[in-house]
């Protein structure tokens, strides 16, 4: 269990989180901690604003140009006074989230080491200067508490400060009014002693600390014509066992200067025991719903519909005459979210306005149509808790000299918002900042502008020596564009000329690319845009959109689009510089590994590797079998770390053992001169090892380790085991540690299986369920090839889209004599898909 999971961390993530907000006026906070892989932060709290109303911000890479990884990374506090200094510093978040609001990030974490980022969000009118120094210095000492907090928590139970991408965050809601006050009470009805909360003292307008607890001084506060029947009532329930259901009572109310009284209800209960004297006792709450009752009763008299959404776009309240004009009833509207209960208003710009009133604290307002000729105005009214709701007929189609919708509100739109457009183009530029290769650009740009624009094809080109060349296509007409694919760019095509000039292309009819472009092919497209992708001067491709339908483009379709060329051409750019790093350090790693392990009689050796899928970072695992003149030595080792320092560093020790190996030097003399070799390196990196030696034609060998995971033996006749070896301390912690040796009995026609942690290591679990699940998969799986069986060992890490971490595997099949049954005497795969 992560520290995220447990009780105890929830509690002090939500405590920060309300902390830092209730302390700086702020109206919403958020908490996030670090993942396991160190690659992204997850929100692990939110107070004020939910999750679900924060779109794809639950999952933050860390590297992401975001105030909160920023604060994460560098250790600063991120202070955004307000929507244009955001606009200014963070354009990709302004375009995801453009509203009027501030934001403050500081780093959470303690003695030097980063667990997370908090962050407090307010309501930021255009020029405010954001949080005073006083507010920012308050937010930094929450989050220093709470980093202190969750130190002291890992130190004492052992769990890790970190949070699972699935976790589900802690919510706390915004404070609200309550309109329902409930006092308990416990009345003896033999004795009168009635022991009653501080909230039943203040229905009743006791003081507290002067109440006697008698029945006889709180009946003195009920109307004289209630209590004969309330005190037949309570007696009739203890005789009979019975319950007091909704009693209304009223009580004497001296607010406002004079006296009258207020309907309250009474609900009790008799003790079920077969004790008769505790018979006679009653248990039960009284309610006073005055304020709630009254409101309900005034809003009910309006003729405009109102009605109350959660934070999150639930529908909590509606009146009748919102329900009228919604046509629709409370059972289908109550409970569910607006926008989800009501199929014409799905327009994701009625969510976007939701969300800018929620999160700009700002009202909203909007047009919808519910039927070809019934138009409807809503506006938004918001505060921390939820949303204020109205809605009215407007009366007469929209135009562009339509009046407001009422007076004392915003204007909203002439028209409604082309569907979805705007959504679909503010989430570009925040899905764009995850994408890391040219394929996940390509992907998100499909994603994105496709729905957003109405269009059906998509293909993006790029320049390669001087002709395009076609990088992606999605749609289901195959030939689409199929001309531009090795044309030069002096060729004269609009996809070409798009980009060697600089502008944008919008085609709206196959009569206007023929009377342009004569004989250029149009297949089932009948509408084109050609987007020219240019980043810092240099042309890098285009992006084209294909409509199977004659496509009018409006100004502020080409402005948008216009825009984004540029966001994708960056994007690209970004892309492509990562593909090749990415191919130059695998191929690095590719050749630190051996590409063949050595033929050796009666010992059959196979190795597997599998690099990490969730970033460019080379990690330092490694592999080696060596022949001496006394039998083989078998290593496997893993240096920290996913970096050029980590491979250059497990290469240096792969040197190191083989020249230790070399002279003949046993066991644990090579891992002790390893040791010292790493830390003369002093590349401030640890590792991990372990290596056995074989002797030649007998069935013993001497193991050693270093902090490194048990190797496996599966014997003959399938029973499989975790060799119980002695463990020396990790590489590179003491220059004198000594380590020692482990005797092995290798009978012949057994299996050893050497691994790396990525193998074995699964997100919430102890390393021994993974090493006890490899030890199930070994005397299980079919051993007809030592190939196929290091292959259905990888089965399931092949399969995962995302390993954290890079995987190696060697398998030995020892057997003095037998022959070889593969073909192959010794394999290596270096990058096993």
């Amino acid at each position: 269990m992560t520290v995220g999971e447990t009780a105890e961390c929830a509690d002090l993530l939500a405590a920060a989180a309300v902390e830092a907000v209730e302390g700086t006026g702020a109206y919403a906070g958020s908490v996030f901690l670090r993942s396991r892989d160190r690659r992204s932060i997850v929100l692990a709290a939110a107070y004020g604003v939910p999750p679900s109303l924060l779109g794809g911000w639950r999952l933050i890479p860390v590297s992401s140009p975001i105030p909160l990884a920023t604060a994460y990374r560098s250790g600063r506090t991120v202070h955004l006074a307000n929507a244009e200094e955001t606009m200014r510093r963070y354009p990709q978040l302004a375009m995801a989230l453009p509203y009027a609001f501030g934001s403050c990030s500081v780093p959470v974490g303690a003695g030097g080491e980063t667990f997370g980022a908090l962050a407090v969000v307010w309501a930021a009118s255009p020029g405010s200067e954001g949080l005073s120094r006083a507010c920012r210095r308050h937010v930094r000492t929450v989050a220093g508490r709470l980093g202190s907090s969750l130190a002291a928590l890992r130190a004492r139970t052992g769990d890790p400060v970190d949070c699972a991408p699935e976790t589900v965050p802690v919510e706390i809601p915004a404070p609200s009014a309550t309109a329902v006050r409930v006092g308990l009470f416990g009345w003896d009805l033999g004795s009168g002693a009635f022991r009653g909360d501080d909230e039943l003292c203040a229905i009743f307008g006791l003081d507290p600390r002067a109440f006697d607890g008698q029945a006889t001084s709180l009946a003195a506060c009920l109307h004289p014509g209630d209590l004969a029947a309330f005190l037949s009532a309570a007696r009739e329930a203890a005789a009979r066992g019975r319950r007091i259901t909704a009693r209304r009572l009223r009580v004497r109310d001296r607010g406002g200067g004079g006296e009258g009284y207020r309907t309250v209800e009474l609900w009790a209960r008799v003790l079920e025991t077969d004790d008769v004297p505790a018979r006679r006792r009653l248990v039960g709450a009284v309610v006073d719903s005055r304020a709630g009752s009254a409101a309900v009763a005034a809003v009910e008299r309006l003729r405009d519909g109102l009605f109350s959404l959660a934070p999150d776009g639930r529908v909590t309240y509606a009146n009748h005459a919102a329900l009228r004009q919604l046509d629709v009833s409370g059972d289908e509207l109550l409970g569910r979210v607006l926008w989800d209960a009501l199929p014409w208003l799905s327009d994701p710009d009625v969510e976007s306005r939701h969300r800018s009133a929620m999160i700009s604290q700002a009202p909203a307002s909007f047009l919808a149509c519910q039927a070809p000729d019934r138009w409807l105005a809503f506006s938004l009214h918001p505060e921390a808790d939820g949303v204020t709701g109205r809605v009215v007929p407007l009366g007469h189609p929209p135009s562009a000299s339509a009046p407001p919708a009422s007076t004392d509100e915003p204007a909203a739109a002439a028209t409604p918002t082309r569907l979805g457009v705007m959504h679909h183009v503010l989430q570009l530029g925040s899905a764009l900042t995850e994408a890391v290769t040219t394929r996940q650009v390509c992907e998100v740009v499909s994603d994105q502008l496709l729905p957003a624009f109405g269009g059906q094809q998509l293909a993006i080109y790029v320049v390669r020596q001087g002709t395009m060349h076609r990088l992606f296509r999605t749609g289901r007409h195959e030939d689409f564009l199929d001309g531009l694919e090795g044309a030069p760019l002096h060729a004269r095509l609009p996809g070409t000329e798009a980009l060697t000039a600089g502008a944008p292309l919008f085609i709206e009819s196959r009569q206007d690319l023929t009377r342009t472009y004569p004989g250029a092919a149009t297949g089932e497209v009948n509408s084109w845009a050609y987007l020219p992708l240019i980043a810092s001067s240099h042309p890098v491709g285009t992006c084209v959109l294909g409509f199977d339908k004659n496509h009018r483009f409006t100004e502020k379709d080409r402005g948008v689009l216009t825009a984004l060329a540029g966001l994708i051409a960056q994007a690209l750019e970004r892309a492509k510089l990562y593909d090749s790093e990415f191919a130059i350090a695998r191929g690095l790693q590719q050749a630190l590994l051996p590409h063949r392990l050595p033929v050796i009689p009666g010992i059959r050796t196979v190795a597997r590797y599998l690099p990490g899928t969730s970033g460019m970072d080379i990690g330092g695992d490694w592999y080696d079998a060596i022949p001496t003149s006394e039998g083989v030595s078998l290593i496997i080792g893993d240096v920290q770390g996913h970096s050029i320092a980590a491979a250059a560093t497990m290469a240096q020790l792969r040197s190191a053992v083989r020249a230790f190996t070399a002279v003949s030097h046993a066991p644990g003399e090579v891992m002790a001169g390893v040791n010292r070799t790493l830390i003369d390196l002093d590349p401030g990196l640890l590792a991990s090892c372990c290596y056995l030696h074989v002797a030649a034609d007998t069935h013993h060998a001497q193991a050693v380790t270093a902090g490194h995971p048990p190797p496996l033996l599966r014997r003959p006749d399938g029973t499989t085991e975790v060799l119980d070896l002695d463990i020396g301390p990790l590489l590179g912690v003491e220059r004198t540690s000594a380590y020692p040796t482990t005797p092995v009995d290798l009978p012949p026609g057994s299996v050893l299986a050497l691994y790396t942690d990525g193998l074995v290591e699964e997100p919430g679990a102890d390393i021994d369920v993974g090493i006890d699940r490899l030890r199930s998969s070994l005397a299980h799986a079919r051993a007809d090839s030592l190939d196929e069986l290091a292959d259905r060992l990888l089965h399931n890490a092949r399969r995962s889209s995302y390993r954290a971490d890079d995987i190696a595997l060697m398998l030995t099949e020892y057997g003095p004599g037998s022959p070889q049954r593969d073909g192959a005497p010794g394999t290596a795969p270096g990058d096993a898909p």
